[in-house]
């Protein structure tokens, strides 16, 4: 059995909570959207921006605890 490269796993990591946290980001983003009342355009905006910052960090700390767990065999 072929064990994957510690930076597969660490890709897999931040792509699986890039997406995890755009979905939850852009729910949360579109919650606050029409909680506050934000206007036309705006809304997309603040929508993005919130979509886009949740992936990130969601990818990031995914990425990091994927890292951490790359030496380690069980």
């Amino acid at each position: 059995m072929a064990r994957d490269s510690c930076l597969a796993r660490v890709g897999a990591g931040v792509a699986v909570g890039g997406a995890v946290g755009g979905a939850v980001g852009a729910v949360y983003g579109t919650y606050e959207a029409v909680r506050y009342k934000i206007p036309g355009l705006l809304k997309i905006r603040h929508i993005g921006q919130v979509t886009i910052g949740s992936a990130a960090v969601f990818g990031l700390f995914l990425g990091a605890g994927s890292l951490i767990h790359c030496g380690k065999s069980y």
